[in-house]
């Protein structure tokens, strides 16, 4: 059984077939989906969704680093209400991304502290985004780290320093997803190093489908995939893969 630590089965990718993603995912192994937010016109659709499939879909609400934009005070504003109005599963999904736009890395940086801020008042995890920016995002953790914080480097893109960073950190994890799968993916090589006793699974639907549907929509019942290659590379079982992946999920996010 598994869980997929973070994907996007509420965007409207999968409006017409939600009901058979979620049924392909269940008959797959995954038992549970979580469900990081992008930003204040997101929330709908993901409460709408967490709404229809409580049993296998858990919310999180934050702010995701390519919404920070001038007004990112008021977007934050309305993520910290949605936080105070309810029990979300963790807070993401958050970051700095710099692989399209540097204009706002100051906000990014601001919102990321905060952010980060309210998961410890809250205790809860912390999903982040880090593209193009683990030097930057290293910055952040210099300056404003709690050890109270928790969390998961979703689809971890970084190389073996900063894979080795992260599991200095106490409580943090590498999200591993389709990527692995890539040809010219350089994390296999890393994950041999680093091993995957501090990894949890995820998909990143609709995005980053494993081989052989790169370049198609990704969903949950994919996940299969990219722990059999974590099996291929651990030299471990499927089961011992389930079975270290879950426990590490359930830890994190409390499930």
């Amino acid at each position: 059984m598994m869980i997929d630590t973070h994907s996007h089965i509420y965007l409207d990718a999968f409006d017409q077939d939600r009901e058979q993603i979620i049924e392909r995912a269940s008959r797959s192994g995954v038992f549970q989906i979580i469900l990081p937010n992008i930003d204040a016109n997101s929330i709908n659709a993901l409460l709408e969704t967490e709404s229809k499939f409580p049993n296998m879909c858990k919310a999180l609400m934050g702010l995701h680093p390519t919404s920070v934009k001038a007004d990112y005070k008021q977007q934050l504003d309305i993520i910290e209400k949605q936080l105070n109005s309810r029990f979300f599963s963790g807070i993401g999904e958050i970051g700095l991304d710099l692989y399209w736009d540097k204009t706002y890395l100051k906000e990014q940086k601001d919102a990321l502290a905060i952010q980060f801020k309210w998961a410890c008042k809250l205790n809860l995890p912390v999903v982040i985004h880090t593209r193009d920016a683990f030097s930057e995002i290293f910055d952040v953790f210099d300056k404003v780290y709690d050890p109270r914080l928790k969390g998961v480097f979703h689809s971890f893109s970084g190389d073996i320093s900063d894979a080795k960073k992260i599991l200095e950190l106490p409580n943090f994890y590498l999200g591993i997803n389709g990527v692995v799968t890539f040809k010219k993916s350089s994390l296999p090589e890393i994950l041999s190093e680093t091993g995957i006793e501090r990894v949890v699974l995820e998909t990143d639907a609709p995005y980053l489908a494993p081989a052989p549907h790169r370049g198609k929509r990704n969903e949950p019942a994919y996940l299969t995939l990219t722990r059999d290659k974590l099996a291929e590379i651990s030299g471990l079982s499927v089961n011992e893969v389930n079975h270290i992946t879950t426990q590490n999920a359930q830890k994190l996010f409390n499930l």
